[in-house]
């Protein structure tokens, strides 16, 4: 088989989907969404939008946090190759991108020795750090979760959504064939098939939402075990340095010159 049947072939479904929605758009399907959309009233228009809505914001989310979970996977290496070769904490935090976690773990931690006198000073320095970095790394955990509550409500609402269409569709379907009397095939199986085309379309919606975040769900964990190693070797480099020599005049209280 030469590579021009192959492509012919391979391209031969998407041919004929492109054919069917031709002929739906000119009218030719009396049963597609074309004519659910042009039959329907309000409250099923109403529901379409918000699977439309539905559809449109879990991808969004998807994508979006699929580009964060890469640049989090390019500022993990960036700090494994810049961060720990510098000569102290604050030099290699300001190797790293602005907007990189590890950078803003590094200067809370920063800040948490800065902070470590009066009353914060009665907790024990190895406590104080490690209460510090886990609290930015919650903060980091927060952040990656973000949207991924929009992806579980879509996965698991809008089949019903779609369900509630459908139970409308047929309500009005089953009211139109009473009013005119007749009951036979032709006047049942396309108001009906229609009706069922919203069920249809919910679950479209569903399955992408759901397969999304159990995906981004276990990315998450995978960027969150690289945070939590920077986050542990660094509680480790911070009791080091505070058995160090005491910092000098120029240096803020509490900060050691391995630190500052």
């Amino acid at each position: 088989m030469n590579a021009s049947t192959f492509a012919r072939r391979a391209l031969a479904p998407l041919a004929l989907l492109l054919i069917a929605s031709a002929a739906q758009a000119q009218g030719d399907n009396p049963y597609g969404v074309g004519a659910v959309w042009e039959k329907s009233d309000a409250v099923t228009k109403v529901v379409l939008f918000t699977l439309v809505a539905m559809s449109a914001g879990s991808w969004y989310v998807i994508i979006t946090k699929l580009l964060q979970q890469a640049r989090l996977g390019v500022q993990s290496r960036a700090a494994q190759r810049d961060f720990w070769s510098a000569g102290t904490v604050k030099a290699g935090a300001e190797k790293l991108s602005p907007k990189s976690p590890y950078r803003y773990i590094a200067e809370a931690s920063l800040e948490a020795t800065q902070r470590h006198h009066g009353l914060r000073a009665k907790v024990d320095f190895a406590d104080w750090v490690d209460l510090s970095l886990h609290r930015a790394t919650e903060r980091v955990q927060r952040q990656l979760s973000t949207g991924l509550s929009l992806l579980a409500t879509v996965g698991s609402t809008s089949p019903f959504v779609g369900l509630l269409g459908t139970v409308w569709g047929i309500y009005h379907a089953l009211t139109a064939i009473g009013v005119a009397g007749q009951a036979s095939i032709d006047k049942v199986a396309g108001p009906v098939g229609e009706a069922l085309i919203m069920t249809a379309i919910g679950l479209f919606v569903a399955v992408p939402a759901v397969l999304g975040y159990n995906a981004l769900l276990r990315r998450n964990a995978l960027v969150l075990d690289d945070v939590r190693d920077f986050s542990g070797e660094l509680h480790s480099v911070l009791l080091g340095s505070a058995h160090e020599e005491p910092a000098s005049a120029e240096q803020p209280a509490g900060l050691s010159p391995a630190l500052a």
